[in-house]
């Protein structure tokens, strides 16, 4: 005898307890033609044994089942009913031969099977459990003899489907019950290795004001996933209290135990609950099934009466319907014959496009048969108890047949494999359902997906997308995330109280960057590299310097050339009429010399043009430093020999002797050579060296000759600004002189320019940035270049060569003049 626990009614009718007399049987009320499917099955699979001459030969195998009502206290009495036998009284003939049931098909809830489990297990009465899935039931030390053909939900598939569609921010209902803390807890600590839990309420479904309060939380969560861990009659009941509230865009993900029951989000439900995501068995077909539930006839025992509550639920009709004790209650119910047409029906009993639980039933039974058959078939001296003998089936005892179970692994029809681990689990593959509606507005359970732990591919959970329905106006799945993920270019700042799936994104800084999804930090791009626009790369800077095809270094060696062009003109103008008394009068030695470092002037502006190189940026300053001291010794001297012409007033005592054409070169010669000497030594201790500047523009890398020594580089120009004072001084000194003959106010005009040029460069200069620094520079060479020339050379050249009447000894010494007057 096998027994078995079913659930088929949802209600309970306690009968009372006035302990005078014995008390009423328990009434069942709200027959579910749908699970009544699965005890029929049981029987099914018991007749289709019986007849299989290679199962179990010469062993008739019979049932006992019994409905749990959903309700623990009567799940347990069963339990003791099947395991204790029917008779009110025991005897001696009760203790010999088998016993009354050798296992147990059932208890399909996880809460009743723990209590039935842990009741069973103590007479190692095997317990075969179709549907009841949760993870305290592996334990085989508190449950010893419990097994079940439903994989068990340790394996979390819940969390990887959540996992795979990026759901961070989910909240989590469960009974509050074993069943219901365990899953919440155990679905809590898998969730967040990923993400976070936005509530998690334990609650029952009798309580009004515990139902109220957490679907209050449901709808003030910002969480759009909700897990729900309850039974079918606990999930109805908490679908009509989120109907009741009005709550929608919500996506539901159902646990097993209630996720195969579609026909709960019918008509009006489907607005909240259409498109509920859930994990179940696999589906199964058992052939000759539908044919055997049709085949049903009403049986007239009264020790079996849910197949007439079965006909009468179905057909709308009632037995013995004349009878005084149910005329009052039914006098509008018509009267069943048991010969009504159970074929013409079409209802969720009969249908079996969707045998889950139900096909675990049938894995159930036959499991048990195959492992009486493998105790049946033992061979005698090599049997696996005591003194190596074998369980005698006539009367077999539950712990013997528990062994055999253990190694149960066999093959059904269909070619699936049946067999349990070591905690009695079957082998962890579910199915991922949709609820959907078809066109005829029928709500119904379809695959979208498989997950199997030991599949040879390695991809364990696998979802077909596009057959998902998505109850949203969107159309497509839910984002469900207290913060959405930050960007690259972006970090998380995690919000101060709050899980860790809530943060704030904060830009990266300029020159960091990070290049993935919820960086917690930015990171420094390297020194020659620099952030992107959107912070989520390091690009190579830009390298700046004044080069030959940019706008400025265009510009600047256009007006480098016409300056020296313009030196070299002056200069073969002071050439050809160099016999001219405008040409003589002052030293035309030291002109031509003066237009020649002019010329070098010009030309050294063209160093501070290109790519910075080791020669080129000592080359520079050294051109530029001898050049322009070069230029202002020339202006010197002949300042100086102006000075001493016109103070050697005595006849006879001319000074020009002691400051001739010699002492003159000589005195050019010696000015140069300390500014060279300068350069050496500059050159020599730190020389000017190209860099790649960082420090003054974070995107650019300024590409300059870092001039090596201050010190160096503030003697070359302060020795230049000392010749250029004294030079002006000098000169101002001289302006008084007769016009006629000397250049001085010339002269101290061209250093007055020459002096304002680099005192405006100094601030200049060190405000500019990047390439600019460079112009300036060469702006104050060209400025100064232009201003010396200009105002040395421009007037004698509008004598030489406009005013050749002036260009004589005579109208230099001023006599035409007189004569004129």
């Amino acid at each position: 005898m096998l027994g078995g626990i079913f659930a088929v009614h949802f209600e309970l009718q306690a009968p009372e307890m006035l302990f005078r007399s014995k008390p009423l049987q328990w009434k069942c009320d709200s027959f579910d033609i749908l699970l009544f499917q699965r005890p029929q099955t049981m029987a099914f699979a018991i007749e289709e044994i019986n007849r299989d001459q290679s199962l179990l030969p010469n062993i008739t195998l019979g049932y006992r089942i019994l409905d749990n009502c959903m309700n623990l206290q009567v799940s347990l009495r069963a339990a003791v009913s099947l395991i204790a036998g029917q008779g009110d009284t025991v005897n001696d003939n009760n203790c010999t031969g088998p016993p009354p049931v050798v296992a147990v098909i059932g208890e399909p809830l996880s809460s009743y099977s723990i209590a039935v489990a842990r009741l069973l297990g103590l007479f190692s009465v095997p317990q075969v459990s179709y549907c009841a899935s949760s993870p305290l039931l592996s334990n085989k030390r508190e449950f010893p003899s419990f097994f079940r053909t439903v994989p068990s939900e340790a394996f979390q598939v819940i969390p990887k489907i959540i996992q795979y569609f990026g759901w961070t921010w989910v909240g989590a209902i469960g009974s509050d019950d074993d069943y219901g803390v365990y899953a919440l807890k155990s679905f809590s600590e898998e969730h967040k290795k990923f993400g976070c839990i936005a509530f998690s309420e334990a609650i029952n479904v009798n309580d009004k004001s515990n139902l109220k309060r957490a679907v209050k939380v449901v709808q003030q969560s910002s969480a759009k996933v909700i897990v729900v861990f309850l039974t079918k009659l606990d999930a109805s009941t908490l679908i009509n209290e989120i109907a009741h509230q009005n709550i929608t865009g919500k996506q539901w993900i159902a646990s097993d135990s209630w996720s195969a029951f579609a026909a709960l989000a019918s008509n009006e439900n489907f607005k909240y609950f259409g498109g509920t995501i859930g994990v179940t068995a696999r589906r199964g077909v058992i052939p000759g099934l539908e044919q055997y539930l049709l085949q049903a006839k009403p049986d007239y025992d009264q020790n079996n009466n849910l197949l007439k509550q079965f006909w009468e639920k179905i057909f709308g009709c009632k037995f013995n319907i004349n009878d005084t004790a149910t005329k009052y209650t039914m006098e509008n119910s018509k009267e069943c014959t048991g010969l009504e047409d159970l074929k013409s029906t079409k209802t969720e009993y009969s249908d079996v496009s969707q045998l889950r639980a139900t096909y675990n039933v049938y894995k159930a039974v036959y499991a048990v048969a195959q492992a009486l058959h493998n105790l049946n078939n033992c061979e005698h001296g090599k049997g696996p108890f005591e003194g190596n003998t074998c369980a005698d089936i006539t009367s077999v005892k539950p712990w013997q047949l528990l062994h055999y179970l253990k190694e149960t692994n066999f093959t059904v029809h269909l070619g699936e494999r049946v067999t349990f681990d070591e905690n009695g689990d079957a082998l962890p593959v579910f199915d991922i359902v949709n609820w959907q509606q078809t066109p005829d507005k029928m709500v119904i359970s379809k695959t979208i997906g498989v997950f199997d732990q030991f599949t040879s591919s390695g991809q364990q959970l696998v979802i077909n997308k596009d057959d998902i329905f998505w109850n949203f106006n969107s159309g497509t799945a839910p984002e469900s995330v207290c913060s959405k993920s930050c960007q690259p270019g972006s970090r998380k700042a995690h919000r101060k109280g709050e899980p860790t799936c809530c943060f704030d994104c904060l830009p990266c800084a300029d020159g960091e960057i990070s290049s993935h999804l919820d960086s917690t930090e930015c990171f420094i791009c390297p020194p020659d590299s620099w952030s992107n626009q959107k912070r989520n790369k390091c690009i190579l800077k830009e390298v700046e310097f004044l080069s030959y095809d940019d706008a400025m270094g265009i510009t600047l060696t256009t007006t480098t050339l016409l300056g020296v062009c313009s030196s070299v003109v002056v200069l073969a103008i002071f050439i050809y009429f160099r016999n001219t008394p405008v040409v003589k009068a002052n030293n035309s030695e030291l002109s031509f010399l003066l237009l020649v470092s002019l010329t070098l002037c010009f030309l050294c502006s063209l160093c501070f043009i290109g790519e910075p190189t080791h020669w080129s940026c000592r080359l520079r300053h050294v051109a530029f430093g001898i050049s322009f001291v070069l230029s202002i010794s020339c202006i010197l001297v002949k300042t100086i020999v102006v000075i001493m012409a016109f103070k050697a007033t005595k006849p006879g005592k001319s000074v020009m002797k002691w400051f001739g054409a010699t002492q003159q070169r000589g005195t050019v010669f010696f000015f140069t050579f300390i500014q060279a000497l300068i350069c050496i030594i500059w050159l020599t201790t730190a020389p000017p060296f190209p860099n790649k500047n960082t420090k003054y523009q974070n995107a650019k890398i300024i590409f300059e000759c870092d001039i090596g020594s201050v010190a160096g580089f503030s003697c070359l120009l302060g020795y230049i600004g000392l010749l250029a004072c004294i030079s002006f001084l000098l000169a101002f000194i001289a302006r008084s002189l007769p016009d006629t003959f000397n250049e001085a106010k010339f002269i101290t005009f061209s250093m007055l320019i020459f002096c304002a040029v680099w005192i405006t460069f100094i601030p200049a200069y060190i405000s500019s940035p990047g390439k600019h620094t460079v112009a300036v520079e060469i702006f104050a060479i060209l400025a100064s270049s232009f201003g010396l020339l200009f105002a040395i050379f421009v007037p004698k050249c509008y004598i030489i060569l406009l005013r050749p009447e002036r260009n004589t000894k005579k109208a230099l010494m001023g006599k035409d003049i007189a004569k004129n007057k």
